[in-house]
């Protein structure tokens, strides 16, 4: 496992950021809705799923810098590997997402550098009280995204099985990471803290669902 100087470890931070918010980022993985059409879609539907699809996608926005940040603080070598990637586990998302968007006829956030900015910012936060608290973040993190993409999953039209069938793998995939971060050693996050991550949350799903 090669060892990053921190200028290294600051320049991937930097050419993630660029790539996330540039559009530029390519999934390793096919898409699971298997290059489905939109056209039975209504147009209320269409408009509904594209929303969905909005705030999913910046949910990944927010991964990327959430992860890109754990991984430059962390004190573990072996830790900084786990969270680098589950980023790129997360590209995949991010990617099938923002084509989704795009056959929907939907456009991603305005505000995503902004949600960028700001993930990054709680990302270094958590990672400065330590590895198991970061640890910790990230489960209670991909479990409230788990809740988050069941509830998509209910409010999706039942023709669009495209974007339904991306939003399951999404949440397998996060269950996946809480776990390996439980696994890991993540400590349980005080109750004051798991709420203010759910209010914040709920800040950025219900601005993203129009901006």
């Amino acid at each position: 496992m090669k060892t990053l100087s921190a200028l290294d470890r600051l320049l991937v931070c930097a050419d993630g950021a660029l790539k996330t918010l540039s559009g530029a980022s390519h999934a390793a993985r096919p898409s699971p809705s298997g290059g489905s059409e939109s056209s039975s879609l209504e147009a209320n539907e269409r408009r509904l799923s594209g929303a969905l699809m909005r705030v999913d996608h910046v949910g990944e926005v927010c991964a990327q810098a959430l992860y890109q940040a754990q991984a430059l603080v962390a004190r573990d070598e072996a830790l900084r590997h786990q969270f680098e990637q589950a980023a790129r586990d997360e590209v995949d998302h991010l990617a099938w997402t923002e084509e989704r968007l795009q056959e929907l006829g939907a456009r991603t956030s305005l505000l995503n550098p902004l949600w960028y900015a700001g993930a990054f910012g709680i990302g270094l936060v958590a990672g400065r009280f330590g590895d198991a608290r970061s640890l910790g973040f990230v489960v209670e993190t991909e479990r409230q995204v788990e809740q988050h993409l069941a509830s998509h999953m209910q409010r999706l039209p039942a023709a669009d099985t495209a974007s339904r069938a991306i939003v399951a793998q999404m949440k397998e995939d996060e269950s996946r990471h809480a776990d390996a971060a439980l696994q890991a050693g993540g400590a349980e996050l005080p109750l004051p803290v798991r709420a203010l991550m759910r209010a914040a949350a709920r800040v950025m799903t219900s601005t993203a669902h129009y901006v």
